[in-house]
């Protein structure tokens, strides 16, 4: 919250003209800190359940250690997503602390133990070649205290290595499914559970792939029911819907 806005509320809480609990409640909606290129959002916690998350591409490494040092005070698990090698390395100078998953591509800084779910979530996917947009999906779930089970490259080119592992997929409580060519494995493994199913396009393929759209239309003219389907590549945003079911 702006200095300004925050002494109006504390004037008004002085006069009587709001109470404590509104105050309270005005503080966990509007906490912001303006750093000029950002405004980083701190009460997003306290509205959403989980803090903001850094998206590391289009961000230069200054400005993401910026919005590192403003979140520290009051967040655990920072996560940082879309982050290079050569960004990270500069980080990791400034926050020492910081854990690089280089093939999910992602950062963690002020790492905490967090409760973990007893149930957990299954990342399956297609291919090797998903397995970075995997990754992203199980490094964030697992920042967010789920249990993770990978199930990968059991994709319908050769169906019966998915048979092989399905025990594990029907026992998740819910099923990240990544796949990229056509996007057929969400249709198969759809038909073959009673647990959410969040599909995730990726844009591994050949021309007519279309650099993940052709899966993306797969996936969201399946006829197998109780799929859910996110944008092309988006490994973090299946993974932050898969943990907040996974938390009912």
């Amino acid at each position: 919250m702006e200095q300004q806005a925050l002494h109006a509320l504390l004037r008004d809480v002085a006069n009587g003209k709001k109470s404590i609990d509104e105050a309270t409640q005005a503080l966990k909606t509007n906490q912001f800190a303006d750093l000029g290129f950002a405004k980083v959002d701190l009460s997003r916690d306290s509205r959403n359940g989980y803090p903001e998350v850094i998206y590391g591409e289009g961000k230069t490494a200054a400005q993401i250690i910026g919005i590192i040092e403003t979140m520290r005070s009051n967040t655990v698990n920072i996560l940082c997503t879309r982050i290079s090698s050569e960004k990270y390395a500069v980080i990791k100078t400034a926050e020492p602390d910081a854990i690089y998953y280089k093939e999910a591509r992602c950062v963690l800084v002020n790492r905490a133990t967090v409760p973990q779910t007893d149930s957990y979530i299954a990342v399956v996917t297609a291919g090797t070649s998903d397995i970075p947009v995997a990754e992203e999906a199980a490094v964030t779930a697992e920042a967010y205290g789920n249990q993770v089970k990978r199930v990968y490259d059991v994709g319908v080119a050769g169906i019966h290595r998915l048979f092989a592992k399905l025990d594990i997929i029907r026992s998740a409580k819910v099923v990240i499914v990544i796949a990229g060519m056509e996007g057929a494995l969400a249709s198969v493994v759809g038909g073959l559970i009673d647990k959410p199913l969040i599909a995730v396009p990726t844009s591994i393929g050949y021309g007519t792939n279309f650099n993940g759209i052709t899966a993306l239309l797969t996936m969201l003219n399946s006829c197998a029911s109780g799929i859910t389907v996110v944008n092309v590549d988006n490994g973090f945003g299946a993974a932050y819907s898969a943990s907040m079911i996974n938390h009912l």
